[in-house]
């Protein structure tokens, strides 16, 4: 089992790059960072913590661009992964952010995991023009198209949201295959949806019973025929303690990923390292 670090980055406390290397040097698998464009100040979307309109950190106002934040990481460190939890990629241009994810993936050695969300928030994809009804749809479309020009000599892609002819686009990612890991709540539309697209599974923070979804996910691979099993990543929200990560570990999670405090950048910095101490 892979153990990682989240931050929820902003405009105040730590760096991305600190944590990512403090992370790194403290033996971190993974280093994972959020995205959200803008939250609109009137929304009809309620907060899955919440359930209103009301947030529960105020950092969703304030987070940093997550493809810049892993960049500064990436140029401090060798080993980490580097990842999303999540990014939104149907609020991109789809060439560009494929541009954005093969550079970085070029650049750091191979190192990007994609862990995308449909979008819990459906003021801000509105704002974004894409259809609420629709999201799923369009985040497959973005995947394909993607996939086709990190993968494809001459890539091309014709879907409903997502549209372009013949062209050339290098960087291709150090990686053959970029990780995708969907976070979604659990349920058969979304592991029927990660079965057919994606690579695996984040859970979202209020998920319970983490091991009866699980197996429910790899009966869900089982019956798209896929091979292996799927990843899935858990986002912890208690301290680290043995016989639970066991547990998890039984179900088939093959990754816990553990959150930081909204502190300084030294308090933050010790954290990591007392944390690191505890998954040990």
């Amino acid at each position: 089992m892979r153990h990682g670090i989240v931050l929820f980055t902003s405009d105040r406390g730590i760096a991305p790059a600190r944590a990512a290397k403090a992370a790194e040097d403290a033996g971190f698998d993974t280093f994972y960072v959020p995205e959200h464009t803008h939250i609109p100040v009137r929304r009809d979307a309620a907060h899955p913590g919440t359930g209103d309109e009301t947030l529960p950190d105020d950092r969703y106002t304030r987070t940093l661009d997550p493809w810049v934040s892993l960049a500064t990481a990436a140029a401090v460190t060798t080993r980490i992964r580097l990842a999303t939890a999540v990014a939104l990629p149907v609020e991109s241009d789809p060439i560009t952010l494929a541009k954005a994810i093969a550079t970085l993936d070029h650049l750091s050695g191979g190192r990007v995991t994609l862990g995308a969300g449909f979008g819990w928030n459906t003021d801000e994809l509105a704002d974004h023009h894409v259809p609420a009804k629709k999201r799923r749809t369009v985040l497959r479309e973005y995947l394909e198209a993607m996939r086709a020009l990190w993968t494809q000599e001459e890539a091309s892609y014709e879907g409903e949201f997502v549209a372009f002819g013949p062209s050339w686009a290098w960087p291709k990612p150090a990686q053959a295959h970029v990780p995708v890991l969907i976070g979604a709540g659990a349920g058969p539309k979304t592991f029927e949806w990660i079965s057919a697209n994606a690579d695996g599974w984040m859970t979202t923070p209020i998920e319970q019973d983490v091991p009866a979804k699980a197996a429910d996910l790899h009966k869900a691979w089982t019956a798209a025929g896929r091979a292996g099993a799927p990843d899935i990543a858990l986002l912890a929200t208690s301290r680290p303690d043995r016989d639970e990560i066991a547990r998890w570990a039984d179900a088939g999670v093959t990754d816990v990923i553990w959150g930081l405090p909204d502190k300084s950048p030294d308090d933050v910095t010790a954290f990591i390292g007392r944390l690191a101490g505890r998954v040990r």
